[in-house]
């Protein structure tokens, strides 16, 4: 049974933890029953402050599927970050705070159907796209998904397998062949992996030719997530190519979120 210690939030303990790299974890919480949320929404959750008292909350977006009896979650470990530093000290069993309501509008819903679906990410920015990628809905809504994931080094290529299994999965096997995963490794790119950041390669149009997909306004579909800088950066590189921020009153051809 949850532990309601306020009106607002539940204790849960940690059921399983994944370390991708010194700086990269995944980890599960136990989804209490009555928790509810959309693919590409973000929970809060919080830790103990120890000896100075108070708590400390993130947010984090969920990578489970919304029918999953878990709750998954990507997290960069920032070395003097309140947040990150205690939690990369958790084990499995360890208790953390979980905000009782799922929060964000960062949903493939927003955007008008069309034929091509870009998901582009740095770092933990991925999260809210394997969370979208579980729903069934967003396979048979668009011809092709590309999904693109910039990182520094290549060890934080993290949840490869686990895209590569989506093609597979049996709730949208008809349809899996739609999926393209673009790695992208700024530093040290192995051999025949794209080495820019993402605005860039918008601009210089080496994404289309990876994807083998031309862009357009009339046929293609945005989703930003990551760091502050890439979202900001990307967002303005495709202003510039023409496409417009999608909004309840005028759908457009993008959404956004920051990854931290």
């Amino acid at each position: 049974m949850d532990t309601a210690i306020e009106e607002k939030y539940t204790v849960q303990p940690i059921l399983w933890l994944r370390r991708w790299a010194d700086n990269l974890l995944s980890f599960r919480l136990r989804r209490p029953d009555a928790y509810r949320f959309e693919p590409g929404q973000f929970a809060r959750l919080g830790l103990p402050l120890g000896d100075h008292g108070g708590q400390v909350w993130r947010a984090y977006s969920m990578c489970s599927a919304v029918t999953d009896e878990y709750l998954e979650f990507y997290s960069i470990v920032v070395p003097e970050g309140q947040f990150s530093s205690r939690l990369a000290q958790l084990q499995v069993g360890a208790e953390v705070m979980l905000d009782k309501k799922a929060m964000g509008f960062f949903l493939a819903d927003r955007l008008p159907a069309s034929k091509d679906l870009w998901l582009l990410a740095t770092g933990t920015g991925l999260a809210p796209y394997l969370s979208i990628l579980q729903d069934p809905g967003q396979w048979r809504r668009f011809e092709r998904i590309v999904l693109a994931h910039c990182v520094r080094r290549a060890e934080e290529l993290s949840y490869q397998d686990f895209i590569a299994a989506l093609r597979e999965h049996p709730l949208w096997d008809e349809h899996g062949h739609k999926l393209q995963y673009l790695p992208i490794v700024t530093r040290d790119a192995p051999e025949g992996v794209l080495d820019e950041r993402i605005p860039a390669l918008l601009a210089n149009g080496r994404l289309e030719r990876a994807a083998g997909l031309a862009m357009s306004p009339e046929d293609s579909r945005f989703m930003i997530c990551g760091n502050p800088a890439m979202v900001e950066d990307t967002h303005r590189q495709l202003m510039k190519m023409g496409y417009r921020m999608s909004r309840q009153s005028a759908p457009g051809h993008l959404v956004l979120e920051n990854g931290w």
